[in-house]
């Protein structure tokens, strides 16, 4: 089985991320594509932790995937109650698929230039090959040629992410703004039902 995942904190997760799922099973035609939402995202201040919050975002992942039978959700971060590392991530995810090929990994290019700094990042890139998108205006590749040349295997896709901000719609969502345009439906639906980012 051809997997690729996509880590994120999908708060909320919005039209953008499902166009670049779906963007990335067109292109290169992975059988399992599967959302993992951080449980607890290291880079967060876990002092600020909130679990309803991350049950939240996991339901409304799993909603917003519900019609695409490419797409899949895994709460595999959500059973392990410390923070969320890909390399843990992705050794358990070796142990349960068992993937013929490399497991791939979606990420857009912001975070690609920290991958020096993550936790057992030397381990991890030799377990993953990434799928990377443009995060910039006048985009440059040179920084991140000299990461592959270190061994972070990438394609560079030719779709750029398109770049909404989830804490703008956080706010428009305290607001009172109409999301209907900007999220799925069924999280839309979801968000009201719920009170979720409730002021």
């Amino acid at each position: 089985m051809s997997v690729c995942i996509y880590p994120g904190s999908f708060n909320p997760v919005h039209n953008a991320h499902i166009e670049v799922a779906k963007y990335v099973h067109d292109k290169f035609h992975f059988e399992q594509i599967v959302f993992i939402p951080a449980f607890k995202p290291p880079h967060k201040d876990l002092k600020d932790f909130d679990v309803e919050n991350a049950m939240h975002r996991l339901n409304m992942v799993e909603l917003a995937v519900k019609e695409y039978p490419f797409l899949d959700v895994s709460a595999i971060e959500y059973t392990r109650n410390k923070p969320s590392y890909s390399y843990d991530t992705i050794v358990q995810l070796y142990e349960i698929l068992k993937p013929k090929e490399k497991i791939n990994f979606i990420i857009g290019t912001d975070a690609f230039i920290y991958l020096p700094s993550w936790y057992e990042t030397n381990k991890l890139k030799k377990l993953v090959n990434f799928i990377l998108f443009k995060r910039e205006e006048n985009f440059d590749e040179t920084p991140y040629l000299k990461l592959k040349e270190q061994g972070y295997n990438y394609t560079l896709t030719d779709k750029t992410f398109v770049d909404i901000s989830s804490s703008e719609i956080r706010e428009k969502i305290a607001q009172g703004i109409d999301i209907c345009d900007i999220v799925p439906l069924s999280v839309a639906k979801y968000i009201k039902e719920n009170n979720v980012y409730k002021i």
